[in-house]
């Protein structure tokens, strides 16, 4: 069991801000490269001139997600010069609620000790066993943080409640792959959003198409732009200008939802998108059904509509759809026009 899940960890460090008011990276176990280590440091709310203390905040750079949690120090301890910390865990795996819950016990241990030994031990026993245990610091299990449930840890439910049958364009963005952005001057608003969003496409299960931080800084957007669909979130409202970033543009606080001129064409709507809609919206509004049977009834229509699309795949040479193949079974035009950009997608198109 270890090995595997253990193998996803790759490293743990640690910023401190002192009485001067300084914010450095102090230390790392094994090492980060240094324009990882800048954009950790630039995540990091110790850095952010005194503004807004974020306890945990989490994200993705460069194919490596990161998770940061966020201390004040409170006296007296062995840290006498430190007045906050952030522990900084990086993993290949999206799994918040595990990382959240190990960087806790690190970060307790951090505050007993007054050195990052005690963490490097801990970090290297999870890794080695998949445990770790600490008397007065609590305990924890790799094995108890599966990554389903973090999948399902956000609610589909709330977004279909903000935005109705507007929930549509979201599905359609993501089941054709293209570029969403979310802006919302709250991080914690951000990350509780933008992380619901993959399951809409639960038969992918695909959350490395989520970067629900970002800075508009060269090093994340070119990061950023060498991914051909995402969602990408921001608490910079100038984002909104950036018109070469997205097909959709998410406003969470004015619960606004807007096309780019560019992606219309691709987005057309029609009577299959309205079907679908009513779908989500009718079983979204069941108050006896959980987040993931909502989950669930969308992935049966969305397997429908693939299960079809293979279909008429395989009538074809190659079993790759063309666009005069589509024409022949004389489909509403936006129903051709949605499936013709969905086989491009699934590379299911004779290019």
């Amino acid at each position: 069991m270890a090995t595997t899940e253990t193998q996803l960890m790759l490293s743990v460090g640690l910023i401190e801000k002192d009485v001067n008011g300084d914010t450095l990276w102090v230390w790392c176990y094994p090492s980060v490269g240094d324009e990882l280590r800048e954009v950790l440091l630039s995540k990091c709310c110790l850095t952010h001139d005194g503004r807004d203390f974020h306890t945990f905040v989490f994200g993705q750079f460069s194919r490596t997600w990161y998770y940061i949690t966020t201390m004040e120090v409170q006296e007296p301890t062995a840290l006498n010069k430190v007045t906050h910390f952030s522990v900084v865990v990086t993993a290949k795996d999206f799994n918040p609620e595990k990382y959240a819950a190990l960087s806790r016990i690190l970060c307790r241990m951090y505050v007993k000790h007054g050195s990052p030994v005690k963490m490097m031990e801990a970090y290297i026993t999870v890794l080695t066993k998949g445990i770790c245990q600490s008397d007065e610091n609590g305990s924890f299990l790799i094995k108890d943080y599966d990554v389903r449930k973090a999948y399902l840890a956000g609610s589909v439910k709330d977004v279909v409640s903000q935005f109705g049958m507007e929930t549509i364009i979201l599905y359609t963005a993501l089941m054709l792959k293209k570029r969403i952005v979310v802006h919302h001057p709250r991080i914690e608003a951000l990350l509780e959003f933008t992380r619901v969003l993959p399951a809409l496409v639960w038969h992918r299960k695909d959350w490395s198409i989520l970067h629900p931080y970002i800075h508009l800084s060269d090093a994340e957007l070119e990061d950023l732009k060498k991914c051909p669909g995402y969602i990408a979130g921001f608490v910079n409202p100038e984002v909104s200008n950036r018109t070469d970033l997205f097909d959709v543009f998410v406003n969470l606080p004015d619960s606004t939802i807007t096309v780019s001129q560019s992606a219309k064409e691709a987005m057309a709507m029609g009577k299959l998108h309205k079907d679908i809609g009513q779908l989500i919206v009718q079983s979204a509004e069941d108050a006896e059904k959980s987040d993931s049977q909502v989950i669930k009834d969308i992935s049966v229509k969305t397997k429908e509509i693939l299960a079809n699309l293979v279909a008429l795949a395989d009538e074809c040479e190659d079993s790759k759809i063309t666009l005069e193949g589509l024409k022949q079974r004389h489909f509403p035009p936006a129903t051709e026009n949605f499936l013709f950009h969905l086989a491009a997608a699934e590379q299911l198109l004779r290019i």
